[in-house]
């Protein structure tokens, strides 16, 4: 998934009044390409304390028109980050502009993003809980030198409408301010910050879920080798707070201490590197499985004990295939560039129901709610990036639930000696078909050309579309998906190509999936047959795909 960003350390040289610090357009700082529970900034630098204390001062007061407080209780924040080198700066100024509105803070320190949400519903006095809205310092899978925000209240993250009100009445704020407003939220905070480890909660109720799984013992994983890869992020925890004390041997897990200089690899799971480093530590430790998570733990990819990796559309499947048992027939609702053969997996071998949606994982989750609501059973919302949520699980897109999903299914096949290791798992993909060839190309509209005639780039990308469906449409070797919902989908020559919109940038992202080579051109053939015809589309990576000159 991409990210708007920023630069963490942003200078906040103040003088009488904010109208001597740098001025934000505030409305640029929304993260831009999907409707997520989150607020992300560009570059140049302009996330200063200032205006994060803003940002914040305004989610409090967002969320007590909405929770409408009495004088007896006052609102409580919860505030987390992950291992970012500006978390420590950005947690304090989130702190500070939650007391300057009159609400509780209660800092986490190092916390994942599928802890905060939850912390919206634990309900536990000892701990603070729940609190009434919480904020994740982070950018998820990005660089060291970015930032930004997700906000949850007990109804999940918020969407871009709430993300715009509070940008709204955070520049409001931020004009307002003065440098005695600031030196009085800093006083006004240290009185109303409390620190508390809720991630002793959270794990706690991750090792309970395994254990109820396999019929209430105590270590389950007894004997089970997995090793973990944090990439220096937020999940260094799960080794030592989940695995352990169900019995597992985590010997061999790697880069688990928080640094957010990510020393050793990016923390994604779709990247290449970060996979193969998870692949050759459970090669070279002989382990039954190994788990890789993203920077704030909300994606997750694993390997089996041979490197066979379950990521992308392989993940999918496998999950599917444990929902499936669970709940046969229900329906499985992914993001738009899942593969055919998925489709074929889920509803061929598993007897359920594939429905493909828009990208974006609040797009996708919203899509299995909406579902849920009309009658239509589903019980997983999932996106190729490794973004999944459960209906068990209240439709929060947690990694590392997902791969407690993994663990119950090793612990009950343990429990029922029906097999051995990860291969469990490797055979709930038996079947399952692959393309050889997957490729995501950015085609990008040049904004400035003259073929626009001053109009938008997003009608430009629409005609686009409309030419491709036209002259797809009298291909017989080509037939246009009966139903999509986002873009163009069309299949041939064994495969598939859709070509799409992005919602906020001027590119247009193929994907092209296809048995060979050879049939990936072909469907690129077809494609560029119709983009050429419009030359402020930057189609260089398709020629380079169908080695055209």
């Amino acid at each position: 998934m991409a990210w708007n960003a920023i630069h963490p350390h942003a200078p906040s040289t103040c003088a009488n009044t904010v109208s001597s610090f740098e001025k934000i357009d505030f409305r640029k700082l929304q993260n831009g390409r999907y409707s997520t529970p989150s607020l992300f900034l560009r570059e140049p630098v302009n996330l200063t304390e200032p205006v994060t204390e803003a940002i914040a001062a305004a989610f409090a007061s967002w969320l007590s028109d909405r929770k409408n407080p009495n004088e007896s209780r006052r609102l409580t924040i919860s505030v987390g980050h992950d291992s970012r080198i500006s978390a420590q700066t950005l947690q304090d100024a989130v702190s500070r502009g939650i007391s300057s509105s009159g609400s509780d803070v209660i800092q986490y320190g190092l916390a994942s993003t599928p802890a905060m949400f939850n912390s919206t519903l634990t309900e536990d006095e000892n701990f603070l809980c729940p609190v009434d809205g919480a904020i994740m310092i982070t950018a998820s899978h990005l660089p060291y030198n970015r930032n930004g925000f997700k906000f949850f209240t007990n109804s999940g993250g918020l969407g871009k409408a709430d993300i715009k009100n509070i940008l709204e009445r955070a520049e409001i704020i931020y004009d307002k301010c003065t440098i005695e407003n600031l030196k009085e939220s800093a006083k006004a905070a240290s009185m109303a910050i409390q620190r508390v480890d809720y991630m002793a909660v959270y794990t706690s109720d991750l090792v309970r879920a395994v254990r109820k799984a396999a019929g209430n013992v105590e270590k389950p994983l007894e004997g089970f080798h997995i090793v973990v890869d944090a990439g220096n992020g937020a999940g260094g925890f799960f080794p030592g707070k989940v695995l352990e004390p169900l019995g597992a041997i985590t010997t061999g897990s790697q880069f688990l201490e928080p640094d957010g200089l990510f020393p050793n690899h990016i923390p994604n799971p779709e990247d290449k590197s970060a996979m193969k480093a998870i692949t050759q530590a459970v090669l070279d430790n002989k382990a039954d499985l190994g788990i890789i998570f993203d920077t704030d733990v909300d994606r997750s990819a694993a390997v089996d004990s041979t490197g066979r990796e379950f990521n992308r559309n392989r993940l999918i499947a496998l999950i599917s295939a444990i929902v499936l048992e669970e709940h046969p027939g229900t329906t499985v609702v992914t993001d738009s560039v899942t593969s055919d053969g998925l489709t074929s997996f889920i509803e061929k071998k598993l007897g359920g129901r594939h429905h493909r949606f828009k990208r974006g994982y609040k797009n996708v989750i919203d899509e299995a709610i909406r579902l849920n609501s009309v009658g239509e059973e589903a019980h997983l919302a999932i996106e190729t990036s490794g973004h999944g949520a459960l209906k068990e699980n209240r439709w929060l897109d947690d990694g590392a639930y997902l791969m407690v999903k993994l663990l119950n299914k090793l612990a009950s096949a343990r429990a029922s000696d029906s097999a051995s290791g990860s291969k469990v798992l490797t055979d709930l993909v038996e079947g399952f078909e692959e393309a050889a060839i997957a490729v995501e190309l950015r085609l990008k509209i040049d904004q400035k050309h003259a073929d626009l005639k001053g109009g938008s780039f997003r009608d430009y990308g629409e005609a686009v579309l409309k030419h491709l469906e036209n002259t797809t449409s009298s291909d017989p070797k080509l037939q246009k998906a009966p139903v999509n919902h986002e873009g163009l989908r069309v299949s041939g020559y064994g495969g598939w190509f859709l070509l799409r919109l992005s919602l906020h940038d001027p590119v247009l992202p193929l994907n092209i999936e296809a048995p060979s080579k050879e049939d990936a051109v072909r469907l690129g053939l077809a494609v560029l047959e119709a983009v050429k015809e419009f030359p402020a589309l930057d189609a260089s990576a398709l020629l380079n795909l169908v080695q055209v000159p």
